[in-house]
């Protein structure tokens, strides 16, 4: 489908805003949710506003590995007999003797984002790219919103609109990258999800001294790969903490990212939900898996045994300022642990400092007031991930992220993808069913649940 017309006349019961990974998953729940059901299939579409499918492009970097195991794919812990696993994969790319043979739970990043081109090739009939969602509304009747139906809006590259129709919308738009206050990406300052385009318009020759600042698994992955990469340079990890902290992904642990964990998160007390965040925050944020951690300090030993020092860790340090001229970046650092302040003359400076979920008010405009907030201002969300409607409205919007504060931690991560894309797909077949038996006469009601 190209965005040709002003109007497309097809009614979707969803249409998904974005197309990475997360609504990916939809789309192959919806299509072996239609498998199964030939007679009522899903109708769906997918607007990216990338030209191309692409998962973290600039992150993939040389021999980084998932985080997660490879059976936490597209579709394996739904449906183990699915055609878009990652075995499939790997079957279809004539490599799954060598992966086995390899012993190895955890793929490398570059393998996974070719599973997931392949698995994005497979569904793209359903997607159109280069198309951005630029507002959602409901159907308006004689000056009221209507009941069941939204108008999304989509803007092509060449500037020309089009507004497609359905009944459900599932925002999967990703994350937005965070720089700390004050700071401004710039030719010299590159937040982490920028690295490698950035990393590689640069001559090496050029980058003599270098600072990644951050505490986290892509804070230290960049400072390994600069390390390794420019063997001539200066390369300096500025440490909030002190030193790296690492990722507990031992298996209690590792429960919290279990497809049950959501229901224990989402149905617990406040104070359950706090204990979650409370013991557990260390399995995902700002850590560091234990074998890039030693590898960074296997790094700094070796050059402390050789007496020549590159690599500089700057514990429990922040930046508070960056100062720019015609030919330098200087770094003003404040370190905790003596009060001090020095500068650091960079040619390049890397923030690796996280991502902030976008709000989907930024889409869904003055149709935002009809979907209910909690006290601390945050969407109210059911368990099928849907926000919670405060006039009535039997059209869907449901979110693929952004949900972590009733969903629980796995939220915005790949661990529960697959789980998580079927009961949204499940909740919109099942929704779709009820609203159709509902306009059937009483007669007819009786006999189908019969």
């Amino acid at each position: 489908m190209g965005i040709t017309g002003r109007r497309s006349q097809e009614i979707y019961d969803v249409v998904g805003i974005g197309f990475g990974p997360s609504n990916l998953s939809l789309a192959i729940a919806l299509e072996e949710h239609g498998a199964s059901d030939p007679q009522h299939p899903v109708t769906s579409h997918f607007f990216e506003r990338q030209p191309a499918f692409g998962w973290h492009r600039n992150m993939l970097l040389p021999s980084t590995t998932m985080q997660i195991s490879f059976l936490k794919d597209l579709a394996t812990f739904r449906n183990p007999m699915s055609r878009f696993s990652f075995v499939s994969y790997l079957h279809a790319s004539n490599r799954l003797v060598q992966f086995v043979n390899n012993q190895d739970f955890f793929p490398t990043r570059q393998e996974f984002h070719q599973y997931l081109e392949w698995a994005a090739a497979g569904m793209s009939d359903r997607v159109t790219y280069g198309a951005e969602v630029t507002s959602i509304r409901p159907v308006t009747e004689a000056g009221s919103p209507g009941s069941d139906l939204l108008e999304i809006e989509v803007r092509a590259g060449d500037g020309t609109t089009q507004v497609v129709t359905a009944r459900n919308v599932a925002i999967s738009t990703g994350l937005v990258p965070r720089l700390p206050e004050g700071m401004t990406a710039g030719e010299r300052v590159w937040h982490s999800s920028e690295f490698l385009g950035r990393f590689n318009a640069r001559t090496p020759d050029e980058l003599k001294s270098v600072a990644v600042v951050g505490a986290g698994q892509s804070a230290a992955e960049i400072t390994r790969f600069l390390h390794d990469a420019l063997p001539h340079a200066q390369v300096s990890a500025v440490i909030p903490s002190y030193g790296y902290s690492v990722a507990d992904d031992t298996p209690f642990a590792n429960q919290v990212f279990d497809p049950g964990a959501v229901d224990e998160f989402y149905f617990g007390t406040e104070r359950a939900r706090d204990a979650f965040w409370r013991y557990h925050r260390n399995t995902n944020y700002s850590v560091v898996d234990s074998d890039v951690i030693r590898a960074l300090y296997q790094r700094a030993y070796d050059e402390e045994v050789r007496g020549i020092r590159r690599l500089h860790f700057r514990n429990l340090t922040r930046v508070t300022e960056v100062q720019h001229t015609d030919s330098a970046t200087r770094v003003v650092l404040h370190s905790l642990l003596d009060d001090r302040t020095e500068e650091l003359a960079v040619d390049a400076l890397v923030f690796a400092t996280g991502y902030d979920g976008l709000d989907p008010a930024r889409l869904l405009g003055d149709f935002d007031r009809h979907f209910l907030r909690d006290t601390a201002g945050r969407h109210r969300v059911e368990r099928d991930y849907r926000l919670v409607s405060a006039s009535g409205l039997t059209c869907g919007v449901y979110l693929q992220g952004g949900t972590e504060h009733s969903h629980g931690l796995s939220s915005s991560l790949l661990s529960n993808i697959a789980v998580r894309s079927g009961e949204i797909a499940d909740s919109i077949a099942l929704r779709r069913t009820e609203r159709e038996l509902g306009r059937t006469c009483p007669m007819e009601v009786a006999h189908s649940i019969a």
